[in-house]
């Protein structure tokens, strides 16, 4: 298995240090996911990880491009916690713009349109402007942003909050099957049965990783019985 993305050293500041001391080997083809208490730096990590932010010290690493770089827009599909919309257009002119902005031939987007759509449960709202969307659909119309392009490799931060059970389902079988064809997929979440679903875990604890393994190994290693006392332990100062 070879290595999508190395991270070496890597620190972050604005007013007060947010990251620091983030190594970090991830695999293509593998589901990496992150935990961690709120404020914990995740969010930060993941516009690193995705070009939106510089690195205060240290080094990020995609397909052997240092990262921020150009010629790694369209191997990155991102979804930002907060969704970057535009509420006036409708959903389907959302989908078109970014469409655009990758230089999707009129056929290609039209197709991965209807994909995207239909795979997050919003083709019937497409006419809808967006300033009538509920959170929920709000945050699926992001996740088929950035799945639009098919990037070989997905950062997502929080994507199924406010989405219900039966299309969180449908969504985790389309990220296993994307998983198949050799991309990656990195993603933030407070829910800790999609943390078992992933093949690795890093576990962020004020602004550091103090954990990585595959689900069994942390808890394993924390002699826990499920992910949510993984998670309570590292909240309240650590683990065993």
């Amino acid at each position: 298995m070879t290595e999508a993305i190395i991270v070496n050293d890597l620190s972050k500041s604005y007013d007060q240090l947010v990251l620091h001391d983030i190594d970090l080997v991830i695999q293509t083809g593998a589901i990496h996911g992150f935990i961690g208490p709120s404020g914990s730096g995740k969010t930060t990590l993941m516009r690193m990880l995705a070009g939106l932010e510089t690195p205060s010290a240290g080094s990020i690493y995609i397909k052997d491009i240092r990262v921020p770089h150009l010629t790694l827009l369209n191997d990155i599909g991102y979804m930002a916690q907060a969704d970057a919309l535009y509420t006036e257009l409708t959903g389907y002119e959302n989908l078109r713009f970014f469409a655009q902005l990758f230089n999707m031939k009129n056929s290609h987007a039209d197709s991965q349109i209807r994909y995207a759509a239909d795979l997050v449960n919003l083709t019937v709202d497409l006419k809808k402007k967006v300033r009538n969307y509920s959170g929920g659909m709000k945050r699926r119309l992001s996740l088929a942003i950035a799945l639009l392009h098919e990037p070989d490799i997905l950062i997502l931060d929080e994507p199924t909050v406010g989405i219900d059970p039966e299309l969180r389902a449908s969504i985790w079988q389309e990220l296993r099957d994307m998983k198949r064809t050799g991309k990656t997929i990195l993603m933030t979440t407070h829910v800790m049965d999609e943390a078992e679903r992933c093949d690795a875990i890093s576990l962020i604890k004020e602004g550091t990783i103090i954990a990585t393994g595959t689900p069994h190994d942390l808890l394993r290693d924390d002699d826990a019985q499920s992910f949510d006392e993984v998670f309570i332990r590292a909240g309240r100062g650590g683990r065993r």
